[in-house]
């Protein structure tokens, strides 16, 4: 009996988050939440995102429809929600960790095709059930901690809405999946919307069909999340719990937040150790009152700093902010160890255009009147010709006026172009991407990419940088380090043969690749702060490891930059002090807990 129960406590546990009324509910920020207070409680862990669409993955996606496209360092083009994970988590997911029905049909035409099914006829039940549930269990058992330690428990968020037909393969895999494990081994959380018609009105009709159409698909919530505007009532506590079929306690309330920060520590107020401690066994190392103590200290630091800095984003896909998601977060890291709040400023690149001022004078002076109103431009990633022409005008911008400026991918790319056309006059330089058959190309494809298949064929992932130039600005940002590792999306790149041109007017490429063929890294020494990369530092991005450029970013838009310097190096990243009257610092010395592994 002992030997038993030993297995039975070595087994992966698995959470599956379903949601339902309406997409976009915040599954992404309820599995990341459970998965930060579990591996608070000593607890190793991972998490799958599965999505239902016959994509491969999320490369060729329009930000508009799915905002951010998230890219891990084996160069897999992902969900944004695992981009919530990592930081959440502070843990390193493949391109494995994000499932698609594209992946799993694939997976098996592939096997049929070499006849691995010995002539049977190949049906959804049960080859595509059957390799979606071999998947998650292959999968989980993954290593994410950068360490060779097995996960204890799999945190699964299965995408769309319960009811969706593009789901059904995989609610049915896991209604067998939760045979295949034990129930021991499986729990399933239901995130769904209490709608407020009218102030104070809480509504639980959806929520009590939704729960009946799960559990008509043979599968039952084990904890029922209830999203709302306001506090969860009591009484519909009670409601929900008398008819879905659930404890009362185990009907759980997330309402809307100032900070997601907060979701974790509420979570935890309401019992979910105990519930996933008691339904799955697992093993929880710390005492609950300590584990979430951390988190309320960040979320209190963040919202009552007094000082701010604001920011704009000039940017192509300003509409959806989630298209830019990584980005925001890394700036928000940024001021939050900087102490100072973030007023970020939201910039369509278009209105920034000359054209916008014949077709709609007051979207161009609205915009330029935001722009010159900032302490620091930043110029994000992004593709197509679009927009050019207002962030070329932004980046020139904030070089004549020492504003400081970030330029990520893209945003590197029309910094040269600025730089090229008005300090070494050349008027029609341009990249390739935009004008292939320029005279001047400051920026061109890279002749191994396919230029004609776009799915998967950018140069991705994470990659090595050399710095050429030891004294250099981002050098000290990195901690003087030799080289950094991060990671890649692109198509194009800074030509090589027009460096010399414009090194010897003052745009210094200080960090190459590996091979010191492409330029990685952009600064102009002479300017406050003028930097610009290749990579994507804001996808390496935690709470309290704020990614190093962003950072300084934040630091030179608040004057701080200087001060910041000539301190000695630290070991391990600290706030900096807020004014006085505002809560005490949160470091590393002040709690067991290592807040890092957090988003």
């Amino acid at each position: 009996m002992a030997a038993a129960t030993e297995a039975r406590a070595n087994n992966m546990k698995y959470i599956l988050v379903t949601g339902g009324v309406i997409s976009g509910i915040g599954k992404g920020v309820i599995s990341s939440s459970i998965g930060t207070i579990m591996k608070c409680s000593g607890v190793h862990v991972t998490s799958i995102k599965i999505d239902p669409y016959l994509n491969i993955d999320a490369g060729t996606f329009s930000p508009y429809e799915h905002g951010e496209v998230f890219v891990l360092d084996d160069g897999g083009e992902v969900d944004l929600d695992l981009g919530n994970y990592e930081r959440f988590l502070d843990i390193t997911l493949s391109r494995d960790h994000n499932l698609t029905t594209g992946k799993i049909y694939r997976e098996v035409i592939d096997r049929e095709r070499k006849g691995e099914f010995l002539g049977k006829t190949v049906q959804v039940v049960p080859h595509i059930t059957n390799s979606i549930q071999d998947w998650i269990e292959r999968v989980a058992r993954k290593p994410v901690d950068g360490t060779d330690t097995v996960p204890q428990l799999c945190i699964i968020e299965l995408g769309g809405t319960i009811g969706d037909i593009e789901s059904m393969p995989f609610v049915e895999a896991f209604r067998q999946f939760q045979f295949r494990v034990g129930p021991e081994n499986f729990m399933l959380v239901h995130v769904s919307l209490l709608p407020e018609p009218s102030k104070g009105e809480q509504k639980t009709k959806p929520t009590q069909h939704g729960v009946r159409e799960l559990r008509g698909l043979g599968l039952n919530p084990d904890i029922i999340v209830c999203r709302s505007q306001s506090p969860l009532h009591d009484a519909v506590r009670e409601k929900i719990s008398m008819f879905c079929h659930v404890p009362p306690n185990q009907v759980v309330g997330v309402h809307n937040l100032s900070s997601i920060y907060r979701v974790p520590p509420m979570l935890e107020h309401q019992g979910i150790i105990s519930i996933c401690q008691r339904r799955l066994g697992l093993p929880v190392a710390l005492p609950a009152a300590s584990v979430m103590g951390p988190w309320r200290i960040l979320a209190e630091r963040y919202e009552q700093m007094t000082k701010s800095v604001r920011i704009a984003l000039v940017g192509k896909y300003t509409s959806m902010e989630d298209s830019y998601c990584s980005v925001v977060k890394s700036l928000w890291h940024s001021c939050l160890r900087a102490g100072r709040k973030l007023d970020l400023v939201w910039i369509e690149a278009t209105d920034l255009e000359e054209p916008t001022l014949h077709s709609s004078p007051e979207a161009y002076h609205t915009a330029w009147s935001k722009l010159v109103g900032c302490s620091g431009v930043h110029v994000p990633g992004g593709f197509g010709n679009r927009g050019i022409t207002g962030m070329v005008a932004a980046a020139r911008w904030a070089r004549t006026k020492r504003i400081p400026y970030l330029g990520v991918c893209l945003g590197m790319q029309v910094a040269v172009i600025e730089f090229a056309r008005n300090v070494l006059e050349w008027p029609d330089a341009d990249s390739t991407e935009f004008s292939p058959a320029t005279k001047h190309p400051v920026v061109v494809d890279m002749p191994e990419i396919s230029q004609t298949i776009l799915g998967g064929t950018m140069r991705l992932g994470k990659r090595r940088t050399i710095f050429v130039k030891k004294d250099c600005l981002t050098a000290k940002l990195y901690n003087n380090a030799e080289y950094v590792d991060e990671r890649h999306r692109h198509r194009f790149e800074v030509n090589g043969e027009v460096v010399p041109q414009l090194a010897a007017k003052g745009m210094v490429f200080v960090g190459h690749d590996s091979q010191h063929a492409r330029m990685e890294i952009m600064e102009i020494p002479d300017h406050p702060f003028f930097i610009g990369c290749q990579f994507h530092p804001e996808y390496l991005t935690r709470p309290l490891r704020p990614a190093p450029l962003f950072f300084g970013f934040i630091l030179a838009a608040s004057g701080l930059l200087d001060d910041h310097l000539k301190a000695p190096a630290e070991a391990e990243p600290s706030m900096l002090p807020l004014p006085a009257g505002t809560p005490p610092v949160l470091t590393r010395a002040s709690s067991d807990i290592d807040l890092a592994s957090n988003q």
